[in-house]
């Protein structure tokens, strides 16, 4: 193998690939990215077995053909830290590889690309169209709320629920509810699917803020393949049923309040101040008439806070995890939003004041 290539683009590439790249393994070369080189140029993959990256061929001046496995984080700090524009890169029949930019040069051992575990084959057969950006934001405003706990594998991943028209996302995490609803440009056969949140957190990092950029999902009984046109991800999907979260959502609501999305972050985030953990310190929320108290009472003190609300509906005590009532607030765009709540001891919802494309469901706490 000989090729040389400009070092940004290769960078670039290692960047988008090493989010597969195994961290933990008993299997060496899956701390490995692969490098393959044909006469359409190089690409790069990688595959920790649960997620694979592959991006599309990259443009280089190829003299020699070949594939190897090259030790990631060695590899990815060469390129970061050498100083040319352009790299050569050049491997032996016993696959130790010659690195050179400018008046730098590195040679490291790779290992046979032949080794490599190929990512899953998805077939392109069903295909649900949607932008990056749309994605990005779904996974934003959803992801915080998977489990942590493995106990349960299904809710440390979100369901997609897909059709011909729209992609629902939505997690759970047994204390709160976060949903998600985006058009699709162009769908297909209703189909639900659990992908892991590992794998939704990674390919955030890669896809667009470009309003035009279009990302296309292909589904498997096993897999799902998300193609962005430089790059592909393959992801396995967690195997069970998921929660009925339908009827959680219910809209048989005795109170409604209307306030200031940032007053309220703001407020909440003060409150937790005299707290050492304010996870576990809960916030207790008044709300009567035209306003909102809220309360903290920690080790340190108290702390007491006047929001001014519309409010329509029976007077009301509750208490909150505060965390998880500013994790929502945060990923809501407009400023208003409307939270209903029932009654002490049941749910509320928050969402914003116009349209139902984003609810979030949190329990309350004992006070």
């Amino acid at each position: 193998m000989k090729f040389t290539c400009q070092r940004e683009n290769l960078l670039n590439g290692i960047n988008i690939v090493s989010k597969a790249v195994s961290g933990r393994t008993t299997l060496p070369i899956l701390e490995c990215i692969l490098l393959t080189v044909s006469k359409e140029g190089f690409k790069l993959t990688a595959n920790n077995l649960e997620l694979g990256i592959e991006t599309a061929f990259i443009d280089a001046d190829v003299e020699e053909t070949g594939i190897i496995a090259i030790e990631a984080k060695i590899f990815s700090e060469i390129i970061r830290r050498i100083n040319g524009e352009s790299v050569s890169i050049e491997t032996d029949e016993k696959n130790m590889t010659l690195i050179s930019s400018g008046f730098s040069q590195f040679k490291i051992a790779g290992q046979d690309g032949e080794d490599f575990p190929m990512l899953p084959i998805v077939e392109k057969n069903n295909e649900y169209v949607l932008f990056q950006n749309d994605l990005r934001n779904m996974i934003r405003q959803t992801i915080f709320s998977i489990a942590q706990d493995e106990s349960k594998p299904v809710l440390t991943g979100e369901l997609i629920e897909l059709s011909n028209n729209s992609i629902n996302m939505v997690s759970v995490d047994g204390y709160r509810i976060s949903y998600k609803k985006s058009n699709l440009i162009s769908g297909n056969d209703n189909i639900e699917v659990i992908v892991p949140g590992k794998t939704l957190n990674e390919i955030s990092k890669i896809l667009s803020n470009e309003g035009e950029d279009k990302v296309s999902l292909y589904v498997t009984d096993k897999h799902i393949l998300f193609d962005l046109g430089k790059s592909i991800v393959v992801s396995r999907l967690i195997e069970g049923e998921y929660i009925k979260y339908r009827q959680s959502f219910t809209e048989d609501f005795k109170t409604k309040i209307i306030v200031s999305r940032s007053e309220l972050i703001s407020s909440l985030e003060r409150a937790c101040l005299i707290s050492r953990d304010s996870k576990k310190i809960p916030v207790k929320l008044e709300i009567g008439g035209n306003r909102i108290i809220i309360n903290s009472n920690a080790e340190l003190g108290t702390a007491h806070e006047e929001i001014e609300i519309d409010c329509d509906g029976d007077g009301l005590k509750i208490a909150f995890n505060p965390r998880y009532l500013i994790e929502a607030l945060k990923v809501i765009e407009e400023d208003k939003v409307a939270i209903q709540f029932t009654a002490s001891l049941s749910p509320c919802i928050i969402k914003p004041l116009d349209g139902d494309e984003y609810k979030y469901l949190i329990l309350p706490l004992r006070m």
